[in-house]
C-alpha cells in the first residue's frame, strides 16, 4: 500500500536536490487563482447578494442572511454533548495557558544618551477566522485560531464556516458551540474563497478585516493569496502531513496509529516514515492492513493518502542521515520515536511542530497539548512558523531623541545621505542645526 524510497548506501544530496527524492502532495494555488478570482471580484462587487448564491451553488442552501443568530449559536452551546463540551472546555484552558505565555512586552533600549528606541507589540484590529467544513469539521481549529487572537488582544474577531445543509444552513453546530465557549459570537455561514472574500473588501453585514487566518482546501489558499497584500494571512495551507523519525526502537503499533491518524484527514495527506530499520518498515507495513480495517473513512482517505506519491517509507542508514532527511522535508508535524528522541529532537532545525517520543503523538497536539495545530505545510517549516500570539502582533517602533543626541549624529546621516544621492534626507537634518560639514 505504501511505497519505499531507498536512500540508504550512497551519499545523500545537499538541500534542493534532497528534497527532490522525497514525496509530496501536488498543491497548484497557482491554478486555483483564475478559478477564484472572479469568486472574490463578485462579492467585492454584489456583496452579501453573491455570498448567497455562492452558498446555493456550492453547499446547496439557499440563505436569507449569512450573519448566524445569536440564538443559533447559543443553542448549539446548549445542546452540545456533555463530554463534548468538556473535551473542548479543556482544549482551550491548555490553549490559553501556552499561548498567554507567548504576549511580549514593550521594551525600550536606551542607544545613546538622550536616544531610544522603544519596540511596543499592537494587536490587529480585526480578523477573519476560517473553519473548515468540508470531509470534516473542526471545532479544534476554532480554538486554535481565536485563542492566540484573543491572547494577542485584538479586539473584533469573527468566524465562517461553511453553511451545512444538514443544520438548515448554518455552520456545523459544533463549530457554533465552541464559538459559544470561545466568546466568539460574529458567526458568518460562508465558506471557500468568498469566506477570504468577505472579509477582505467587507459586506453590507460584514465589515473588512485586516488579517484572515485558518486552515482551508486549495481555493481558501488560492484567496488568501489573491488578497495577500491587501490582507494579512497566516499562510497558504497545503495537505496536511506527518512525518516521523524512528529507529529500530520504536513500536511498530504506535507508527502505523499514528501514520494513519493523518491520512484520514484527506486523500492528499502526506504520511512519511523515515527509518534506519528495515525490520522496523515491515513490521509497520504489516501493521497497517489490520488497524486501517478497523477504522473509518478507509476508501475515500485513507488508501488514497497513503498509497499515494505525497507518501512512503524512507530508508535512511542511521538517524543522524534520518535527520538530514526530515530537515529537508520540513514537515507540518514532526514525530520522534528513537532512542534518546528527546536529543535527537533537539537537532530538528526544520518542522512546524515536533512531537517526542512515543508519548506525545500528533494527536495530542491536535486537540489538547497547549500547543497550536495550525502549522507551515509543504515544506514552508523551514522559513514559517505556526499560528501563535505573534502573527496577530504587529511590532512598532518609537523613536525618541533629544535636540543634542540628534546633534551627536547629524554629521554621519548626512554623510549616508550623499552617499546614497539623497541630498534632501541631509538637508531635513541640516535644517534643525546651524550646520557645518566638519573637518577631517
Amino acid at each position: 500500500m505504501i511505497s519505499r524510497i531507498d536512500l540508504r548506501g550512497d551519499a545523500l544530496p545537499e538541500g534542493g536536490a534532497l528534497r527532490d527524492l522525497l514525496p509530496r502532495a501536488e498543491f497548484d494555488v497557482e491554478a486555483a487563482l483564475e478559478k477564484v478570482r472572479p469568486i472574490c471580484e463578485a462579492v467585492h462587487h454584489r456583496g452579501t447578494a453573491a455570498l448567497i448564491d455562492y452558498a446555493e451553488k456550492f453547499d446547496g442552501v439557499k440563505l436569507k442572511q449569512v450573519r448566524v443568530p445569536a440564538a443559533a449559536i447559543a443553542d448549539a452551546l446548549e445542546q452540545l454533548d456533555h463530554e463534548v463540551k468538556a473535551a473542548l472546555q479543556e482544549s482551550i484552558r491548555r490553549a490559553r495557558i501556552v499561548h498567554r505565555a507567548q504576549r511580549r512586552s514593550e521594551h525600550t533600549t536606551q542607544v545613546v544618551a538622550g536616544g531610544s528606541v522603544t519596540e511596543k507589540w499592537v494587536p490587529v484590529e480585526r480578523v477573519g477566522l476560517y473553519a473548515p467544513g468540508g470531509r470534516s469539521v473542526y471545532p479544534s481549529s476554532v480554538i486554535m485560531n481565536a485563542v492566540p487572537a484573543q491572547e494577542a488582544g485584538v479586539e473584533s474577531i469573527a468566524l465562517a464556516s461553511p453553511p451545512q445543509k444538514e443544520f438548515g444552513g448554518l455552520p456545523h453546530p459544533t463549530i457554533l458551540a465552541a464559538c459559544a465557549l470561545l466568546g466568539v459570537d460574529e458567526v458568518y455561514a460562508v465558506g471557500g474563497a468568498q469566506a477570504v472574500a468577505m472579509f477582505a473588501y467587507g459586506t453590507e453585514e460584514c465589515a473588512p478585516a485586516n488579517m484572515v487566518t485558518g486552515p482551508g482546501n486549495i481555493w481558501v489558499a488560492a484567496a488568501k493569496r489573491y488578497f495577500t497584500g491587501r490582507i494579512g494571512i497566516d499562510a497558504e495551507a497545503g495537505p496536511t502531513e506527518i512525518a516521523i523519525l524512528a529507529d529500530g526502537s520504536a513500536d511498530p503499533v504506535h507508527v502505523a496509529a499514528d501514520l494513519i491518524s493523518q491520512a484520514e484527514h484527506d486523500p492528499m495527506a502526506a504520511a512519511v516514515l523515515v527509518t534506519d530499520s528495515t525490520e522496523l518498515a515491515d513490521a509497520v507495513e504489516k501493521e497497517l492492513e489490520p488497524q486501517i480495517a478497523a477504522t473509518k473513512h478507509i476508501e475515500d482517505r485513507i488508501v488514497p493518502a497513503l498509497s499515494g506519491k505525497q507518501s512512503a517509507i524512507v530508508l535512511v542508514d542511521g538517524v543522524a542521515e534520518g535527520l538530514r532527511v526530515v530537515n529537508a522535508y520540513g514537515a507540518e508535524h514532526l514525530e520522534i520515536q528513537t532512542a534518546d528522541a528527546s536529543a535527537v529532537a533537539a537537532r530538528v532545525r526544520n518542522a512546524g511542530a515536533i512531537f517526542v517520543g512515543p508519548w506525545a503523538p500528533v494527536s495530542l497536539g491536535d486537540y489538547c497539548a497547549g500547543s497550536n495545530h495550525v502549522l507551515p505545510t509543504g515544506g514552508c517549516a523551514c522559513h514559517s512558523s505556526g499560528l501563535s500570539v505573534q502573527s496577530f502582533l504587529r511590532g512598532i517602533h518609537i523613536v525618541d531623541y533629544t535636540r543634542d543626541a540628534l546633534a551627536e549624529v547629524t554629521h554621519h546621516v548626512v554623510t549616508l545621505a550623499e552617499a546614497e544621492d539623497l541630498p534632501a534626507h541631509g538637508a531635513a537634518m541640516k535644517a534643525r542645526f546651524e550646520w557645518k560639514v566638519p573637518k577631517a
